[in-house]
């Protein structure tokens, strides 16, 4: 399969995601905790790269690392409905994007444990801008399954398509350039909010 292919059959696979993204971006209701993680950029690249990442270093990470982002993702939600504030959550949150896509760039194959820690702090940053931007009318319990429930599918997206392009003769190669592209987005989204 030639890496044109490879990269069409790529974005044919995303295109309904971002399609949704774009009609969704301002959902409101019940489906706002469903919808939440797919209204943001920021939010959208760091789901898909912990599955991404997570496949590209194999073995229990697949499963571990991001059960790690959810459960933490969910603690951060809890602080974000109270309003407690978390200093710099913008910031981290654009930064997991940038980190995620240099770790998946530079194909940085870490211990287990240790990249459940890095995906579960940046799951306190998400989890805390989901919490936080829960409208006022909104059930909590089903706000926040909602939103947990599209995390997990769309690390379960980023590890499919990880390991799809993982077993193509160019995927390895393809998977990194879209990780450095990652990378070149949060860059920008850190620039845009400091």
């Amino acid at each position: 399969m030639t890496i044109n292919k490879t990269l069409i059959n790529f974005i044919l696979m995303f295109t309904p995601l971002l399609m949704m993204n774009a009609a969704h971006a301002h959902s409101s209701g019940e489906a706002s905790g469903w919808m939440h993680p797919l209204s943001g950029t920021d939010h959208l690249l760091a789901m898909i790269s912990v599955g991404a990442w997570s496949s590209q270093i194999g073995g229990k990470a697949i499963w571990i690392v991001p059960s790690a982002f959810v459960c933490f993702m969910f603690t951060g939600g809890l602080i974000g409905f109270e309003h407690i504030e978390i200093p710099g959550t913008e910031v981290g949150v654009s930064l997991s994007v940038v980190l995620l896509g240099l770790a998946i760039s530079a194909k940085k194959i870490l211990p287990v444990y240790l990249a459940a820690t890095a995906t579960a702090l940046f799951g306190i940053f998400h989890g805390y801008a989901h919490g936080y931007e829960m409208p006022l009318m909104q059930n909590k319990a089903t706000y926040t399954l909602g939103f947990l429930a599209t995390t997990a599918m769309l690390h379960v997206v980023g590890a499919v398509g990880a390991h799809y392009l993982l077993k193509t003769a160019s995927g390895d190669k393809l998977l990194r350039a879209l990780g450095a592209m990652s990378t070149l987005c949060g860059l920008y989204l850190v620039y845009t909010v400091i």
